[in-house]
């Protein structure tokens, strides 16, 4: 079980938030896709956001946001999910966004030309490779951080040390 105290200034989205998120990190999870699930949930933060039961249901999105009667309002999901399971998200939820840790030229490829329902509205977004590195090396079990979000740059401050990289963003092309 991971702790994270996290400060959480989004100036993208205009959110103001301290914090403190429990993660379990399931055998088979990495340490990079522990990381990019724990960013996902601190730049996707609203009220109703939840880590689902993991890697353990595959019906589940990995970070799942509802409104207050329970309705499915944002599938998050981390990784490089297949067509099918984009398909089956943009069914279920009004938003769909993916956070990839590992190549997201790679994840586009293999999307491309694949039948998704409402494919350019799904957002994917990665990590700057070199910032999710910098993090696994100082990952500890409980950790205070702050995040600042401007202009899709993320600012991650461990004590006295920033690490930056950018978050980038892309659509599928739905022609």
């Amino acid at each position: 079980m991971y702790v994270f105290d996290v400060r959480l200034a989004d100036a993208d989205r205009a959110v103001n938030e301290t914090l403190t998120i429990r993660a379990a990190q399931h055998p088979s999870e990495t340490d990079e896709y522990l990381l990019t699930r724990l960013l996902a949930y601190c730049l996707e933060y609203t009220e109703g956001i939840a880590f689902s039961k993991g890697l353990s249901d595959p019906d589940e999105p990995a970070i799942a946001v509802r409104d207050l009667t329970g309705v499915l309002q944002s599938w998050i999901e981390v990784g490089a999910p297949d067509a099918d399971r984009l398909h089956r998200a943009a069914k279920a939820a009004p938003d769909v966004a993916v956070y990839c840790h590992r190549g997201l030229d790679a994840l586009m490829a293999r999307l491309d030309g694949e039948r998704i329902h409402r494919a350019g509205e799904i957002r994917l977004r990665a990590v700057d490779p070199a910032l999710l590195s910098a993090l696994v090396e100082r990952l500890d079990r409980r950790m205070s951080l702050d995040l600042t979000v401007s202009d899709h740059t993320l600012y991650v401050t461990l004590g006295d040390e920033t690490l930056t990289g950018l978050l980038a963003e892309r659509r599928l092309d739905c022609a």
